[in-house]
């Protein structure tokens, strides 16, 4: 097998035959997302049988940050339910293996759908389908009973957006590059309205398209992925991060990576009242939840261009890539006032 950066070529694939049920060697390794986020490696046996594995990104990171027990343990107890997830075969903890943990699923076909040439390609009736299945889908999961699937201790229970707020906020004082008003203007509006937290659900934290596998023949949610950032909160979270990226039907969206910049889905308005249909949860303030999600993105891209800038990432640094983050920031700090702006004036 040749060389794949952070794969073991041989403790590797002896502790796949070892622990992965019908797993058959010789393997071949494809890594398929990498980066800041952990890496993502397509798995083919001699068997023809498909899966992925997944492992912390290389070199020194924060354990608490890439918890490969963690994310297997919540992907394990929602793939017991309806929510489309890939199944789990397999999670090994002992670094000797491999030089930090990892797990292994399924792999599962279809397509993400992450930027905006993506979503043209689609049809009006596909674009549709898909919008009013990942709302549905988003719905199911929150109506999974934390307790009955063993995630009842996951994390605190009450007061999500209070502690995120602190915690953000904190991240502000430590990453910023600049003063920029506006954040601080979000950031003290935000706290002084906090919503009543309306029940404690699985929370997913970057509920998008480009998160999901999408069965474009079925137009439907094929697998969600990318899970993280989960933790048990306020359901409305994430149906307001929804909203920070959905672009208006007419495709005036701010987000390069997700397909609704294409125009034609159906507008956020008509997924936050599907939401509530099945769901039954007052969505009256949806508008703070969307300023909520926009200033974590906020503080999230001014962190990652602060890195940029300090020169934790490398000597080669993109001008665009730079310049994107520190716009993104002053975007997101803007679409936040608005949004709440918006909410005052119902």
């Amino acid at each position: 097998m040749p060389d794949v950066p952070g794969i073991d070529a041989i403790t590797v694939p002896a502790w796949l035959e070892s622990n992965v049920g019908g797993a058959i060697g010789p393997f071949t390794f494809e890594l398929i997302e990498g980066g800041r986020s952990n890496l993502t490696y397509r798995v083919s046996d001699s068997a023809g049988h498909r899966y992925v594995l997944r492992r912390p990104p290389l070199g020194h990171v924060l354990a608490t940050a890439h918890d490969m027990a963690r994310e297997h343990r919540i992907i394990s107890a929602v793939g017991t339910t309806g929510v489309p997830v890939p199944p789990t075969h397999g999670l090994c903890t002992d670094e000797a293996v491999n030089g930090a943990p990892f797990y292994v699923m399924g792999f599962v076909d279809g397509v993400v759908l992450d930027h905006p040439d993506k979503g043209a390609a689609l049809s009006s009736e596909t674009k549709r389908d898909i919008a009013f299945d990942l709302i549905d889908v988003l719905a199911d999961l929150h109506a999974i009973d934390v307790d009955a699937v063993g995630l009842g201790d996951l994390a605190r229970r009450e007061g999500y957006v209070e502690r995120q707020l602190r915690r953000w906020t904190r991240q502000w004082a430590d990453s910023r590059t600049r003063d920029l008003p506006a954040i601080d203007e979000v950031a003290a509006l935000l706290a002084a309205a906090i919503p009543d937290q309306q029940g404690v659900v699985i929370a997913h934290g970057d509920y998008r398209l480009g998160n999901c596998l999408t069965d474009l023949d079925r137009r439907r949610i094929a697998a969600v992925l990318d899970w993280e950032l989960c933790t048990l909160g306020d359901p409305l979270a994430d149906l307001g991060y929804l909203g920070v990226y959905w672009a208006t039907p007419e495709g005036d969206g701010k987000r390069p990576n997700d397909p609704t910049g294409a125009g034609g889905f159906p507008s956020y308005g008509e997924l936050v009242e599907r939401y509530a249909a099945r769901t039954g949860r007052d969505v009256s303030r949806i508008d703070y939840y969307v300023a909520f999600s926009a200033f974590r993105l906020a503080v999230i891209s001014e962190g990652v261009y602060a890195r940029y800038v300090n020169g934790a990432m490398g000597d080669a640094i993109d001008p665009e890539l730079l310049e994107s983050f520190r716009s993104a920031v002053e975007d997101l700090a803007i679409g936040a006032l608005t949004a709440l702006r918006q909410g005052s004036a119902r």
